[in-house]
């Protein structure tokens, strides 16, 4: 294609509602970008004047397949402010919901709707007649991360049972033991879909340099909280954010998009946790890592979906390793005296990175509020991997464009919805 534009008038599967248009002149690409025209949804403004431990509910509502990741960030950002910090067995029973909800998203990224691209099928309706007993499977590991959510949180879609200081409930260890055996049986499972997927899945040659963002703990492969890390030396406290990071409005999108203080774009979700603290995952995930031929450097965006199944390994590990040394505490929560003051706080949702933060008033009223998902976060990153894309094939046929453009637009899981086709793709020539 030497002229003309490239117009994909509706996204589907990302937060809201947008589209992606690339102009090429003369056999180069001279516009690509973005058009996220979902109306906005005004949380942050919402939030203003609601009572501070309602905060961890309501952002919940944000999003029905991570709900966890805002219940986090928001609560630790609360608790930052109220003097106190959940520990012990109170914060592993959170890691253990929030792995839950890795898994269940995870799975359902990778196999219901990616897994399809890659494999020649519209959807994964399409797919199943083929390959019933991977559909099948993924189903029932994807119910696993649902029935850890509803353990602990009384519901998998906005769960409940979360709140600031810790639970409004905790299981007793009888409760959680069930889940072992079941999670044992998904290690087993997602090494054998793993397997299976590194040999059957081919990738583009599309590889650049990144700089990738994630949460970093001193000890732990990345989820629940810790510092800022980025692969070019960055490491920060969440505190810190703002004079790092901004998020600047383009006329194009009502989203707003994320960038360095510098102007950059950067790379958050599974390939930046992967790469920044890959000597944290456990043993099963490195084996799994070493059988998808993924290794630390990866820069390849399309082996997100490798990475996710990486992750999914570890996060049952992770869970049987808690669930085995659970004992339940005393209390449920931890008391505290509410006072005025502003808390940040950073956690790994599934499509990574996300920052919270609030200012409360000596009522515990919420006097302003900052959300930065991370799709903002990507924005520019995905408009730039796009062009490129783009510019690296215009030889292609128009239909295999079409359908490369989808599996590289959804490596990023910008969001997740019920929608059957994720875009659909006109070329337009210029006269």
């Amino acid at each position: 294609m030497k002229d003309g534009s490239i117009k994909v008038d509706y996204l589907a599967r990302i937060e809201g509602e947008g589209a992606f248009y690339v102009k090429v002149k003369d056999g180069a690409v001279v516009d690509a970008h973005l058009r996220v025209f979902e109306p906005p949804r005004f949380f942050e403004g919402f939030l203003r004047g609601r009572r501070h431990e309602e905060v961890v509910d309501i952002t919940a509502r944000i999003c029905g397949i991570c709900p966890i990741a805002y219940q986090s960030a928001s609560s630790q950002s609360m608790e930052r402010i109220m003097g106190i910090k959940v520990d012990g067995q109170l914060r592993e029973l959170r890691r253990l919901m929030y792995l839950g909800e890795w898994i269940e998203s995870h799975v359902l990224h990778v196999f219901l709707l990616h897994a399809p691209d890659f494999l020649g099928y519209q959807s994964v309706i399409h797919m199943a007649p083929d390959h019933p007993e991977i559909v099948k499977q993924a189903l029932g590991l994807k119910k696993l991360g649902n029935d850890i959510m509803i353990q602990l949180g009384g519901r998998e879609i906005h769960p409940v049972g979360w709140k600031v200081g810790g639970f409004h409930k905790v299981p007793d260890a009888s409760q959680l033991t069930p889940l072992v055996p079941r999670l044992e049986e998904a290690i087993n499972l997602c090494l054998e879909l793993m397997t299976t997927l590194a040999k059957v899945l081919k990738f583009p040659d599309f590889e650049r340099e990144y700089e990738f963002v994630s949460v970093d703990h001193p000890t732990e492969y990345p989820i629940l909280d810790g510092r800022i890390k980025s692969s070019l030396g960055l490491n920060i406290d969440a505190a810190e954010y703002e004079a790092n990071f901004k998020e600047e409005h383009v006329e194009r999108a009502n989203a707003l998009q994320g960038r360095r203080t510098s102007g950059a774009p950067y790379f958050v979700g599974p390939l930046a946790r992967f790469n920044n603290s890959f000597e944290k995952l456990s043993a099963g995930a490195k084996k799994a890592a070493k059988i998808a031929g993924v290794a630390p450097g990866v820069s390849n965006p399309f082996k997100g979906i490798l990475v996710r199944m990486v992750e999914t390994v570890w996060a049952c590990e992770e869970a049987i390793k808690i669930i085995r040394a659970y004992k339940k505490p005393e209390a449920a929560s931890i008391a505290y005296t509410v006072k005025a003051g502003r808390g940040m706080a950073v956690s790994e949702a599934p499509r990574g990175m996300i920052y919270h933060r609030y200012t409360v008033d000596e009522k515990g009223l919420v006097v302003d509020a900052k959300i930065t998902p991370p799709t903002a976060q990507n924005q520019p990153t995905i408009e730039a991997d796009l062009r490129l894309f783009v510019e690296k094939n215009l030889d292609m046929p128009e239909d295999k464009l079409t359908w490369e453009c989808e599996k590289a637009i959804r490596n990023y899981d910008l969001c997740l919805s019920c929608a059957t086709h994720f875009l659909k793709l006109n070329i337009e020539r210029v006269s």
